[in-house]
């Protein structure tokens, strides 16, 4: 009996080693973060870090374990150094973007791909009169 309650403990001890945790889960969500702030999709950055699309959705959502060579190769493709995914661990805040922040790079993104300067030029004033317009 004291034989199979050990063994059981050292298969609890296995599984628990091998979950996610809070850090494996801000890890991801600062990878998502950081993919989205490049306009990257979860395939493009499965494709450049040589993974399967559900792999890097699983890491994303802090499921799967990064190795430190996979997450080498994340931090490269990502433009950042690998600390950078651990920088705000412990802050209270949520680490997933919020709809306005992601609604503005999306902005920014598309308003650099406008290779007219008077058009850029337009849609910046339209933008300036908008907010000026608004109670605060």
């Amino acid at each position: 009996m004291e034989k199979l309650a050990a063994q059981d403990a050292r298969n609890r001890s296995k599984s628990a080693v091998n979950r996610a945790n809070s850090t494996d889960r801000h890890v991801g969500a600062e990878i998502r973060r950081r993919r989205i702030m490049l306009g990257l999709s979860q395939q493009e950055l499965a494709d450049l870090i040589g993974v399967t699309y559900q792999q890097a959705h699983k890491y994303e959502r802090g499921i799967n374990r990064i190795s430190a060579s996979r997450l080498y190769d994340i931090a490269n493709v990502l433009q950042v150094s690998v600390g950078h995914f651990f920088d705000r661990l412990g802050d209270e805040e949520p680490t997933g973007l919020e709809p306005k922040q992601r609604m503005c790079l999306e902005l920014a993104r598309n308003f650099m791909n406008i290779s007219d300067e008077e058009q850029q030029e337009a849609l910046s004033q339209m933008a300036r009169v908008l907010a000026s317009s608004q109670p605060n």
